[in-house]
């Protein structure tokens, strides 16, 4: 159930805050509606939008007791830059979760199959890392080589995803086996109806368990029979994702790996993944439990593990995050899924029709909007054109 609150400013921020329900009934003149807002939050498994105040916008994460035994709200606000449609109100480290109902509502983006067109997904966020909404076709600006181009298709809506699960269950992830699973379940409570995803697992070796479905309960249940062992083929696991990724339905690819980092047992050494991925159309994200601290008796691959991850992830305009306990992992997992489902979408057809199959290098500049922190944006650092 989606909420909205009528616009009061600060006020209502600070109703949420407080967990003040009965101003809050007199601020929404509707004591009932105020009530079950409130009986929502209160059996809260995962965060829910709840609604807005004036240029912000509010996701509820956790309900909390205080010492005199009331309920408080824990609470993430985000800027919105210019007033959009309910599609469009996503958050910092939550998940989406209630967000099916406001997702139907708006139409969803297309693009026309055509294999000279290129498809940029963009994030942007302010100096705060939050992500900044309503931004419009013309404060994007996109270079091919240092060569203008002219975006043909903008969107800014939540449009179908096909996602890969790169999941490690290599001997090493033992005891963080089960925070990994509930971080995959968080990341896949998300998704909406015409998104698919699939499973590969890797230890030893790398298999596909799952292949693409929509159907998540599928996903879940072979994780849950994930038993830990063996060595670590992570990058064998990546290219098995890159193969199943090519039957994706979705125009919006993405593959989430999660891992404790390092390889030491894949066949493809990081040189070939790094350029498989660059070949591919799909954004790569990374999440797991490095342990910096504790690199006594690791090997030289493993320790390099979260910078290989970092380096393939940031080409492909995904990027890799780290959690320093495993109780952070279902917030990681909510980071990624939220910054998936609030990304720009900016497609062109390049200036440069050459079918050379070189690699073009791409740009996006994003426009400064007055009154907010310096933007900045992550987006996909290039494609290899076709080369017939």
């Amino acid at each position: 159930m989606v909420f909205v609150l009528p616009g009061a400013g600060r006020l209502v921020e600070r109703l949420f805050l407080a967990g003040d329900e009965e101003r809050l009934a007199d601020r929404i003149g509707d004591e009932a509606a105020a009530l079950a807002l409130f009986d929502a939050l209160g059996h809260l498994s995962s965060p829910r939008l709840v609604g807005k105040s004036g240029r912000y916008w509010c996701v509820v994460k956790d309900v909390v007791g205080d010492n005199r035994g009331h309920d408080k709200l824990v609470a993430s606000w985000g800027l919105i830059v210019k007033r959009r449609a309910w599609a469009y109100f996503l958050t910092v480290g939550c998940a989406a979760a209630a967000f099916g109902a406001a997702a139907q509502q708006a139409p969803e983006p297309s693009f026309r199959a055509d294999t000279n067109l290129v498809v940029i997904p963009v994030a942007v966020t302010d100096a705060m890392n939050r992500f900044v909404l309503g931004l419009e076709k013309g404060d994007f600006h996109v270079t091919e080589d240092g060569v203008e181009q002219n975006v043909a298709h903008f969107s800014g809506e939540d449009a179908p995803l096909s996602v890969g699960l790169v999941f490690d269950e290599s001997g090493s992830m033992d005891y963080k086996l089960r925070a990994a699973r509930d971080a995959a379940a968080h990341f896949l409570k998300t998704f909406n109806r015409n998104d698919e995803a699939f499973l590969v697992e890797f230890g030893d070796a790398a298999k596909l368990s799952v292949a693409f479905t929509s159907d998540t309960e599928q996903i879940q249940a072979a994780l849950k029979n994930a038993q830990p062992g063996g060595l670590t083929a992570m990058l064998d696991g990546i290219n098995a994702g890159l193969l199943e990724m090519k039957k994706a339905k979705n125009p919006r690819k993405a593959i989430l790996i999660i891992s404790d980092g390092g390889d030491n047992h894949s066949h493809y050494t990081a040189a070939e993944i790094e350029a498989l991925v660059r070949a591919a159309d799909v954004q790569i994200y990374a999440m797991g439990v490095f342990e910096p601290l504790l690199s006594l008796g690791l090997t030289p691959e493993e320790i390099s593990g979260p910078k290989l991850l970092s380096e393939i992830a940031t080409q492909t305009g995904g990027r890799a995050f780290s959690a320093a306990l495993q109780s952070d992992l279902p917030s990681v997992a909510a980071r990624i899924a939220v910054e998936l489902r609030n990304q720009y979408v900016l497609a062109y057809y390049p200036a440069n029709q050459a079918r050379d199959g070189k690699y073009r290098h791409v740009d996006v500049k994003v426009t400064q909007q007055h009154g907010i922190s310096a933007l900045k944006a992550h987006w996909r650092m290039g494609y290899y054109a076709p080369s017939q």
